[in-house]
């Protein structure tokens, strides 16, 4: 293809040298470039394309677009599935249905026929091992299933299995058989990321109707922190990529993809307005696929995330009035963040390293904390068995402990119940 179209230009570059000149011809040429579709038409009787005369006729010249964006989709999009969520119907014994406001309504106990499809999203293969492969996706697009389906970018539709999930950081693992995988998708270093690079994410938008759709844009910003609550009122923080490549729901769970096909993240959320109801585009968040590896790894082998405790409760130093500062706190005007302990629990990392009700804690490992999501940020990326340096307030007075991180939440829960 190439080299007839280099032919063709050499034919036009000569033709032209003869009626225009040499001056003009560069000039000339140039514009044959840009608009060479209708020079096609109109000057050439020797192309392909048929004279028309009456009947409109669509051209025979194929061409190959091939792009660094092309080349990226067609590397991983067929790692990429749709996450069908199945759930019980509720089904009811008001006899009047529910016209007068009376019975109640309970799950069946059927099996798949009584399973309907409550919520769709994406996920993305990235392990074939045997006779499974496994899908990461977001933990609040397999929340509350009864089974799950996992339909491929071929139309293909398999069973799905729930390895384990984490409500924190919003993922879950899936496992499938293998049989029908075809690719699987490479994890790229999302550290390595910059601000302005192209983004692109692939999944499911509205649901499986759309599976399989692209979208294009940049990196807006890394390390972002998103704080929420999931369904199960559980918290959720995560450290996203800002990304104004086009996300919608259904899209929660599908990969953001670099220029190589490597995927540097997985799409998980959107702002649609601010808190003061101001409307928002182009702002959507995805977790790092550093972060996601280290879960993920962790999902697979126990189905859960171990996270260390530290045995408090706590409230922001922000949320405190300047007066319970100074009479309840005893403060200096000079501390303004933190988080004041309100509750220091029995026989736990907190009570062996001193701390006591109303310390006020301003900075672990060197890194400042001003709110409690700072603390549980860096608490929840040590292990059981770590070592962390707090530094805190107790009254006037600045100290510093080491706290050795010996339980897990887990073993905090149950220390709660036998107190």
């Amino acid at each position: 293809m190439e080299q007839e179209h280099q032919e063709f230009n050499n034919q036009k570059k000569s033709s032209l040298l003869k009626r225009f000149g040499v001056s003009l011809a560069g000039g000339i040429l140039g514009g044959g470039l840009v608009f060479g579709g209708a020079q096609l038409v109109t000057n050439d009787s020797t192309n392909s394309v048929v004279e028309n005369k009456g009947n409109t006729q669509v051209s025979t010249i194929n061409y190959d677009v091939k792009s660094d964006t092309t080349k990226a989709v067609s590397k991983v999009q067929d790692a990429v599935v749709s996450v069908i969520n199945l759930q019980k119907q509720q089904t009811s014994n008001d006899p009047f249905g529910g016209l007068f406001g009376g019975g109640s309504t309970q799950s069946s106990d059927n099996d798949k026929d009584d399973l309907q499809t409550t919520s769709e999203g994406s996920g993305v293969i990235y392990r074939k091992d045997g006779d499974n492969a496994y899908i990461v996706t977001n933990n609040h697009v397999v929340s509350g299933s009864d089974a799950l389906e996992i339909l491929f970018s071929d139309g293909t539709t398999v069973k799905g299995e729930l390895v384990g999930r984490d409500s924190y950081t919003d993922l879950a693992v899936i496992k499938i058989n293998s049989k029908n995988v075809k690719t699987v998708a490479e994890f790229g270093d999302s550290d390595a990321i910059k601000v302005g690079e192209p983004a692109i994410a692939i999944g499911s938008p509205l649901g499986t109707e759309y599976a399989s759709s692209v979208t294009q844009g940049i990196i807006s910003a890394k390390n972002r922190s998103i704080q929420n609550t999931n369904d199960d009122n559980e918290p959720v923080n995560i450290n996203a990529i800002q990304t104004d490549a086009a996300i919608n729901p259904g899209n929660s769970g599908g990969a953001l993809v670099n220029a190589a096909g490597q995927v540097i993240g997985i799409n998980s959320v959107k702002i649609a307005s601010s808190n003061s109801g101001v409307s928002a585009e182009g702002m959507g968040f995805a977790i790092p696929s550093n972060d996601v590896v280290n879960i993920i790894n962790q999902l697979e082998k126990d189905g859960k995330v171990t996270r260390p405790a530290l045995g408090v409760t706590m409230y922001d130093l922000a949320n405190i009035s300047s007066q319970q500062r100074s009479q309840i706190l005893n403060l200096t005007d000079e501390v303004t963040a933190g988080v004041a302990v309100i509750t220091v629990q029995n026989a736990t990392p907190a009570e062996k390293a001193g701390l006591q009700q109303y310390d006020v804690i301003v900075d672990i490992d060197g890194e400042a904390i001003e709110s409690a999501s700072d603390l549980q940020s860096i608490l929840y990326n040590k292990k059981v068995g770590d070592k962390i340096k707090v530094t805190y307030y107790r009254g006037k007075d600045k100290k510093t402990t080491t706290v050795e991180l010996s339980i897990d939440q887990s073993a905090l829960q149950q220390n709660n119940s036998d107190q």
